[in-house]
């Protein structure tokens, strides 16, 4: 009689578990749909996407990282690439839909070498050498630029802007980012927060105009305050002017109306006192983190103080940096030198709401980009792309290196790449040669998106290419010819390029790792993962 074999479970009931190839079939499968959705976007003529969420907000971008923020993705391999999407966001603040793009790329050509039975780690290998490889050749091709460059920086943030919906007016916009990144450096230092990029519907886009200064969105506390103050000396206090109430519960007893009335005068003396306290100072403008109470307004409004109140940490410091004022905690140390200046301080409405213009600072190290726009979805486009013009400026500037766009880095990349894999003997070989391909989806991917024969204008790049003055020869969208990019002023910041190989192959390498995926049951809290890998809203 045969002995019945007991199955062991190891996992709880509910989970499931897909291994091997499946897995590693599931995982690509999932990477290459969401390269697939935001590589129409890629380009000066790609197009945008409208997303719509569950409260029915809609947004209209071709903003890659945005894009895959909103989609709300489920999938875990698909998960990582929107990782990928948010470290370049990060680290360059561009180029996030060329990083999404190669990952997928490499992934699909990754498939097919899957299928020649070449092993995972022999391909993972071959990408980091590929990877390394192309990052040396990157260095090699870029060009050094200084921050006296302005012509090359106004070429920076304008290719930052083509194709998004600031295109009508980049000049004009591009000419305020150089200005506002140029005037944030401090003893070589560039902070990206200390530009504030405010935003509001009404006039056009070539209505948007650098402050030096600070715009908050707060409005002045008191009708009687005056509206307008030149030469402002300005206080910053980050406590409020306001009577505290007891730490512990407390109990007053007043048996007569004379013991209430004193009470509340030492409440309005005290509160007398504090106000006394900004106008020694020398201050005839107030900002306040914390709350005012109503009767220090009104003293405030009768000693001719502008005073704003519960304005932000993050504005409290961008005003110390631009009017040089010191933020004080306590309210009885302030003196006239925590005082900061500007040239106008004044109460302006910008379309139908009250804001407080702090401007006319001297060498202010902290400054507002107003960037105006006929609609919300029009505003909200135009400030991720001043973002990404930003971003890039900064970049470039940091590393000190840029490149020409147009696809021209990839086909040299691909080229050295190409070169390099024949002093390899094994089957890495074929993995570097895969990822040659893989960075040739950009020059490919934009030729597609414009309408034009990818496969012609490949051809004629790489023998562009092969040509002692051809390292720049790129894709001009527009007229459909092979050009020489950096004539044609499409810079870009080499970090763009560096970052998105970098990341684009570490995830790479990290998914083609994963031969066994283990989903959790279902549980009220968590959605389990469909066994076929994507979910349904997907696709």
């Amino acid at each position: 009689m045969s002995q019945q074999i007991q199955p062991i479970f190891i996992l709880p009931e509910g989970s499931q578990r897909t291994t091997g190839k499946t897995a590693q079939r599931n995982n690509i499968a999932a990477a290459k749909a969401v390269a697939e959705t935001v590589r129409t976007t890629l380009g000066p003529k790609g197009m945008d996407k409208m997303l719509v969420d569950s409260l029915n907000e809609v947004t209209v971008t071709n903003d890659g990282v945005t894009i895959l923020e909103e989609m709300s993705i489920e999938h875990p391999a698909a998960k990582m690439i929107v990782e990928v999407a948010k470290t370049q966001e990060n680290e360059v603040g561009d180029g996030t839909t060329t990083a999404v793009v190669i990952t997928g790329e490499l992934l699909k050509n990754a498939e097919i070498l899957l299928d020649k039975e070449i092993h995972p780690t022999i391909i993972t290998k071959g990408f980091r050498l590929a990877s390394e490889k192309a990052l040396q050749i990157l260095n090699q091709i870029a060009q050094k630029i200084t921050v006296e460059d302005n012509d090359i920086l106004k070429k920076i943030a304008i290719t930052a802007m083509t194709g998004k919906g600031a295109e009508s007016s980049k000049e004009k916009l591009a000419e305020l980012a150089v200005s506002a990144v140029k005037q944030i450096i401090d003893s070589g230092e560039i902070d990206i927060s200390n530009i504030k990029i405010e935003k509001k519907v009404g006039d056009g886009v070539e209505d948007s105009e650098l402050i030096k200064g600070i715009i908050i969105d707060k409005e002045k506390l008191h009708p009687s305050m005056p509206k307008k103050i030149k030469n402002a000396s300005i206080a910053l206090v980050d406590s409020a002017l306001e009577i505290k109430n007891t730490e512990i519960e407390a109990k007053i007893q007043i048996t007569s109306p004379d013991q209430l009335q004193s009470f509340l005068d030492k409440e309005e003396s005290m509160l007398m006192d504090m106000v006394s306290k900004i106008k020694n100072s020398g201050a005839n403008v107030l900002i306040c983190q914390k709350g005012i109470d109503d009767v220090a307004q009104y003293y405030l409004a009768k000693e001719g103080i502008y005073a704003v109140r519960r304005v932000s940490k993050e504005d409290m410091e961008r005003i110390s940096k631009a009017t040089n004022a010191k933020i004080v905690t306590k309210l009885n140390t302030l003196s006239p030198s925590d005082i900061g200046t500007a040239g106008l301080v004044e109460s302006k409405k910008v379309g139908d709401e009250e804001m407080t213009y702090i401007q006319e600072c001297t060498n202010p190290k902290a400054v507002t980009l107003l960037v105006r726009g006929g609609t919300v979805h029009v505003v909200a486009e135009i400030e991720r792309a001043v973002k990404d013009a930003v971003g890039d400026i900064i970049a470039a500037l940091k590393n000190k290196l840029v490149v020409a766009g147009a696809g021209a880095p990839e086909i040299e990349v691909a080229k050295g790449l190409r070169e390099y894999a024949t002093s390899l003997s094994g089957r890495e070989q074929l993995a570097v040669l895969s990822f040659a391909d893989a960075v040739e989806v950009i020059p490919r991917t934009l030729a597609e998106n414009s309408g034009l024969d990818p496969i012609d204008l490949l051809t004629e790049l790489k023998a562009r290419h092969d040509s002692p003055d051809g390292k720049w020869a790129g894709i001009n969208v527009f007229t459909g010819k092979v050009v020489d990019a950096w004539q044609m002023g499409v810079i870009e910041p080499l970090k763009i390029k560096t970052q998105a190989i970098k990341s684009a192959s570490e995830v790479a390498e990290l998914i083609l790792r994963i031969d066994d995926i283990i989903a959790a049951g279902e549980s009220s809290s968590q959605p389990s993962m469909p066994p076929g890998g994507m979910p349904g809203g997907m696709y």
